[in-house]
């Protein structure tokens, strides 16, 4: 009975935790969403929309809502955003959506021992996305190689749109927040208390709930689970990438499949080799979101949502087969997220500073280069 409680008791806290991340999101949803409208007005520039898919995710913590939202601007009738902007917003959301795990990582911050494995677990995806940036942004610049194999690959599909998919996962977890959002609404009546609330609870839900789960886990780690995490997540890199992909897909999020990866490298149950191809899994599963939003878009425009889908997906796919194989390639995310951990480790405010110029200095850096250049 003792393992089925503790199994029930890690389930409840995931639980939390999930309703945590739902609730950041619409807190920083209610918080910028007019700023994120603004954003996408300006993205002619290839540097320009690569900040601005960054940006927006990082201030909606979700990279669904902001392939969703390019998904729904580019096959709008008017097309008020054209593919060919739209696709360097799409690689931006892939480095923005790692934000999540990597302010999740802060919550072991106060314990040393944890926050030296949870750390590296956590940055490995954002080192990865910006490698694949790095290589693939001027690639597309330059041939167009994106938008031609989109475009060719849905010019062999008809009769897309109209269908529309609801998670069983996505749904329990509306039930859980619905509570959470009718108290924000019954304290406050503007958005932006009702943001800050939301802010606030969720980062002491996430907070509190991966502080139990860590010793659930830990004490878990004198079963089999220990072995059967180091078995199936080490085994294979592909197996671990397959993992990864069907983790996300269930959850639609892969923000919360990479946040998951954090508590169990804290507890010291998976490593930074065995967590690196889980991340590159979720970056494959996290386009399922932008699949369901263009076969949930109709009319004329409908083939050319389902373009920036693929898009979304062929992106991620060449990242990985470019980046993956290679291993003095696969080797540099990896040392670098040590190499940061390193910096990290000796003080919150050198984490907190690093995190601040991964997401915010560096694209503002570039905003103000590409300001120089033209």
């Amino acid at each position: 009975m003792f393992p089925l409680t503790r199994a029930a008791g890690a389930l409840g806290l995931l639980f939390v935790f999930l309703l945590g991340i739902r609730g950041l999101g619409e807190g920083f949803e209610l918080l910028g969403a007019d700023l994120l409208d603004r954003f996408f007005t300006a993205t002619a520039n290839p540097l320009v929309g690569l900040i601005v898919g960054l940006l927006a995710t990082t201030v909606m913590q979700s990279s669904s809502v902001t392939t969703s939202m390019v998904v729904a601007l580019v096959a709008a009738p008017e097309n008020p955003l054209p593919l060919a902007n739209a696709i360097p917003m799409i690689m931006g959301a892939n480095i923005g959506t790692s934000v999540t795990s990597t302010m999740v990582s802060l919550a072991h911050a106060g314990r040393p021992d944890e926050f030296r494995r949870a750390f590296p677990v956590a940055i490995c995806h954002d080192l990865f996305n910006y490698l694949a940036v790095i290589i693939l942004l001027p690639l597309e610049v330059s041939t167009r190689y994106l938008q031609r194999a989109a475009t060719a690959l849905g010019s062999l599909t008809s009769d897309v749109g109209g269908v529309t998919y609801v998670s069983p996962i996505q749904t329990a977890i509306d039930i859980g927040y619905a509570p959470l959002d009718a108290i924000a609404c019954g304290l406050f009546g503007a958005q932006a208390g009702q943001s800050a609330f939301l802010i606030m609870t969720s980062a002491a839900l996430i907070y509190t709930a991966l502080y139990f789960l860590v010793k659930v886990i830990r004490g878990a780690a004198h079963s089999k689970v220990e072995s059967l995490v180091t078995n199936v997540l080490g085994s294979h890199g592909v197996l671990s990438m397959i993992i990864g992909v069907v983790v996300t897909v269930m959850v639609q999020s892969s923000s919360i499949t990479t946040s998951l990866l954090v508590p169990l490298g804290a507890a010291g149950l998976l490593r930074l080799e065995h967590a690196f191809p889980v991340t590159l899994g979720a970056n494959i599963g996290t386009t399922m979101t932008a699949f369901m939003a263009a076969l949930a878009v109709s009319g004329p425009n409908a083939l050319i949502g389902l373009e920036i889908a693929l898009v979304h997906l062929l992106f991620n796919l060449s990242g990985i087969l470019l980046i993956y194989p290679v291993p003095t390639i696969r080797a540099i995310p990896l040392r670098l997220a040590n190499l940061l951990t390193t910096f990290a480790m000796r003080s919150r405010k050198w984490a907190i500073l690093g995190i601040a110029l991964l997401f915010y200095g560096i694209p503002m850096l570039v905003l103000l280069l590409s300001d120089v250049l033209q």
